[in-house]
C-alpha cells in the first residue's frame, strides 16, 4: 500500500533503526506545523517506493523528538540526513527537488 513504506522514528528507536540498520536510511527531520515538510512529503513517498529494499526512509517529528534533532545539529526544517553504517553521508537543509534527493542516495548504494 503507497504511504507504508516510510517509517515514522522516535528517539527511542533512532539508534537500533538508523544507525543499526543494514541498509542506508533518508532521515527526513519535519513537523506538522511546516510548510515546506508538508510540501516535500509526497516527494519522500515516491523515494520510499522507488528505493524499497536498497534504502530506508524515515521520517521524525521534530516536536515529539527533540533528543535525536539536536544531536545532529537540526536547526532548520525540512533537513534530510542520510545515514550510511552509522554515519552521516550527506544533509539538505529545505525542501529540494526529487532528482536531488534521488542523487544523494543513488551515492550511498
Amino acid at each position: 500500500m503507497a504511504g507504508e513504506k516510510v517509517i515514522h522514528l522516535t528517539d527511542a528507536e533512532f539508534g537500533k533503526k538508523v544507525l543499526e540498520a543494514a541498509i542506508p536510511t533518508l532521515l527526513d527531520f519535519w513537523a506538522p506545523w511546516c510548510g515546506p515538510c508538508r510540501a516535500i512529503g509526497p516527494v519522500i513517498e515516491e523515494l520510499a517506493e522507488e528505493f524499497a529494499g536498497k534504502v530506508q526512509i524515515a521520517k521524525m517529528n521534530v516536536d515529539e523528538n527533540p533528543a535525536t534533532p539536536g544531536k545532529y545539529a537540526v536547526r532548520a526544517i525540512p533537513t534530510l540526513i542520510l545515514f550510511k553504517n552509522g554515519q552521516v553521508l550527506e544533509q539538505i537543509t529545505g525542501a529540494v527537488g526529487k532528482a536531488q534527493l534521488s542523487a544523494m542516495i543513488n551515492k550511498a548504494l
